[in-house]
């Protein structure tokens, strides 16, 4: 397709220890399973670990095709962004203080699949990014 000679093993290896790191940590500290550290105060939905899962799949493909010294600030804000959208609104301490208990759940709860969505497609389209920046740099002999 294109060369990428700078995604070697370790990269990729990199790339998958980054996917299950995601979905385990991130999942845990967000309680949407059961764990004997973290307990959620609303309910997961059926969305959240899909969601979680696709973030952790592009944040994955993200670090394994990143090129070095590129900026990972957006990549990064939508792991946030997508972490605020699968987390507890209520567990979150910050948001809390912030903004109230009754805010939150009126206000905030409802949005939550679309913080999620939005952080996940941030973190999907740098992903792409890299690989389009991985392609405009290819040689032109190497596209098959």
């Amino acid at each position: 397709m294109f060369a990428m000679d700078h995604v070697t093993p370790k990269r990729i290896a990199a790339g998958i220890a980054t996917t299950a790191a995601s979905f385990v940590l991130l999942g845990t500290i967000a309680a949407l399973w059961d764990n004997p550290v973290f307990v959620r105060m609303t309910p997961a939905g059926g969305w959240e670990i899909a969601i979680l899962a696709a973030m952790s799949v592009a944040a994955g493909v993200y670090v394994a095709i990143r090129r070095p010294f590129c900026s990972v600030k957006g990549a990064g804000a939508g792991g946030i962004l997508a972490f605020l959208g699968v987390a507890c609104p209520v567990c979150n301490k910050i948001l809390l203080l912030v903004f109230g208990g009754e805010l939150l759940l009126a206000w905030f709860e409802p949005l939550r699949i679309y913080l999620a969505a939005a952080g996940t497609l941030l973190v999907g389209g740098f992903a792409l990014r890299e690989l389009h920046m991985i392609r405009r740099r290819a040689p032109a002999g190497s596209a098959k």
